[in-house]
């Protein structure tokens, strides 16, 4: 789910600019392509353009969040960029939920990655295929094309870089649950919402068949969802309100006979929110008749029916679905994996990099987007290098001066600190040190180095991994495009905290996330809203507020039409319940 910051725009406002925009933003545009008639299972190593040669070549792998906000923001003038990615276009993914009931188009939701790119100055280069090996040591990544003539016809070609940026996603993670891939729908791409929408009217119409019993009626309507994360809820949502406001009406006789049961492993739904929203939440779909069941895993699922282990008691029960959506958090790609194993991160769940997205022990390999996370470093690791830098004259001990010179720096570094402080509810280390001293006086405090380490003992106890949303990705993107843009600059004169363990300061700031609010559509026009601050909101006020921040969210003036006219006519007409 996307997580954004609050801007107020009306939907009516909205089509209002982005007809203005067609006049005044049209801008021609040139991509130049590259061809070359080789043979069935050539390998092909694909060379700079001659304008480029002189350039730094950056390999972008990936056109979701991560990807194309890089792309967006990095200065192309500097760089020779070559994107490579199966799908040729960006999606809007947190509306998928609501293309799945035909609130919102499919195309409306796409970007095609050309679009954006042609924008740029520069030299850029797209190809539709699909990278399924990195090697790093040789820097040079393998791909193959999307679009295939034969089973023999599998021309690879290969791409050399100088610098890598691996932002490739996730796939759903099926926890190794048997008859999962073979009979579950998944919600990470624009096809799987397509399928999503046709297999719900294909129930509703097979129930309709005059040769079915009651039973079977009621098999075919039975819509199950795994998972009761943003994604799973918001689907939940979404698909009862196609059901009750439109497909009712079309599908009389299906009206008491339709199901929809929310599976959840755990003990609530919507655990990252606060807990205000997930109470609400499960009174809501409790009242609006979606049949919650938390403490419940799936073991098994066939084609018939599903089955489910009740985790407090143990009860193994199997329930009939006429479609089951999965829901249940992401997975590593295996080219991915394949890389993690090369490198020596095999029993890792996803990529590690340090605070500057630079994957571990990889120089110019960077990864951002679900498919990797931040491995920040620890204090205790670095404890006597810390007490070194802060000791500055070298005494032995640290006085109270010396320690508030390095408390920017060490929470620059360690953001843990920062968070262990506001846990314990003091105002700095200064605080925290005199209060595990036993001295009151701040201007005669002094400790050594077991003190130090005594004192920052349980800090790394606030690490925490950065959520997979959309909202860290695209942050991830726009940091490191700045870093790119300017990594000549700071070379010569850095900008980062000091290094602790070595001379001189790092090139640039860590990347900080940035929440900026997270929103939970609930179904009935009412959206829950949960913003930086502890500001709660739950209502229609907040749905008319999601309504517009996504919307100014859009990555184009032309997409952001499309998806305000959608509303539009859903508003006037309903949703359209054809199998297209």
């Amino acid at each position: 789910m996307f997580n954004v910051e609050v801007i107020f725009l009306f939907p009516i406002y909205l089509i209002f600019i982005d007809v203005l925009s067609v006049f005044f933003n049209c801008r021609g545009g040139g991509l130049v392509a590259y061809s070359d008639a080789k043979p069935h299972n050539a390998v092909n190593v694909v060379e700079s353009s001659p304008t480029a040669a002189n350039k730094k070549r950056v390999v972008v792998l990936g056109t979701g969040w991560a990807g194309t906000s890089f792309l967006k923001n990095l200065d192309s003038a500097t760089y020779d960029v070559h994107v490579i990615s199966p799908r040729n276009y960006f999606a809007f993914t947190p509306l998928l939920p609501s293309v799945t009931c035909g609130t919102v188009e499919a195309r409306s939701v796409v970007e095609p990655i050309r679009n954006i790119i042609r924008k740029k100055d520069g030299d850029y280069s797209f190809w539709e295929a699909e990278c399924f090996k990195i090697d790093e040591k040789n820097k040079k990544v393998h791909c193959r094309p999307v679009q295939r003539e034969s089973p023999e016809g599998k021309e690879e070609f290969i791409v050399d870089y100088d610098y890598l940026v691996v932002a490739m996603g996730a796939r759903s993670n099926t926890f190794n649950t048997p008859g999962v891939e073979e009979n579950c729908h998944f919600l990470k791409e624009v096809e799987d919402a397509q399928k999503i929408r046709r297999n719900v009217i294909d129930c509703f119409e097979k129930s309709c068949l005059p040769n079915l019993s009651e039973d079977e009626r009621k098999k075919h309507l039975h819509f199950v969802v795994v998972g009761g994360g943003p994604t799973g809820v918001e689907f939940s949502a979404a698909l009862l309100d196609f059901i009750s406001e439109d497909l009712v009406m079309l599908y009389p006789t299906a009206k008491d006979l339709v199901k929809i049961t929310l599976l959840e492993a755990g003990d609530h739904i919507l655990t990252m929110f606060d807990k205000r929203i997930t109470a609400f939440a499960e009174e809501k779909f409790q009242r609006d008749g979606i049949n919650l069941k938390t403490g419940s895993m799936v073991v098994k699922v066939t084609d018939k029916d599903i089955c489910t282990k009740d985790r407090g008691t143990g009860e193994i029960s199997s329930i009939p679905y006429g479609m089951v959506v999965w829901s249940t958090g992401i997975g590593t790609r295996p080219v991915v994996t394949d890389f993690m194993k090369q490198i020596g991160q095999s029993n890792r769940r996803v990529l590690a990099t340090d605070e500057w997205l630079r994957v571990e022990g990889c120089d110019s390999i960077y990864a951002l987007g679900d498919c990797a996370t931040i491995n920040q470093r620890k204090v205790m690791e670095d404890i006597s290098a810390i007490f070194n830098k802060a000791d500055k004259d070298q005494s032995g001990t640290l006085t109270t001066k010396e320690f508030q010179d390095a408390l920017d720096d060490i929470c620059e570094r360690y953001p843990q600190v920062e968070l262990y402080l506001k846990d314990k509810q003091v105002k700095n280390i200064v605080d925290l040190l005199k209060d595990s001293k036993g001295n009151d006086k701040k201007e005669t405090l002094e400790m050594d180095i077991e003190g130090f380490k005594s004192a920052l003992s349980q800090v790394d106890s606030k690490v925490k991994f950065l959520p997979a949303t959309a909202q860290v990705a695209a942050q991830q993107g726009k940091y490191l495009a700045r870093c790119f843009n300017e990594m000549e600059e700071r070379t010569k004169n850095p900008e980062g905290p000091p290094r602790f363990r070595g001379v001189g300061r790092h090139r640039f700031h860590p990347f900080r996330y940035r929440h900026l609010g997270q929103f939970a559509p609930l179904g009935g026009e009412q959206t829950a809203a949960q913003l930086p601050g502890d500001w709660v909101s739950i209502g229609h006020s907040s749905q008319w507020l999601w309504y517009s921040v996504y919307a100014s969210k859009q990555v184009s003036w032309r997409t952001r039409m499309l998806v305000v006219s959608d509303w539009g006519r859903r508003f006037i007409f309903g949703r359209d319940s054809s199998r297209i």
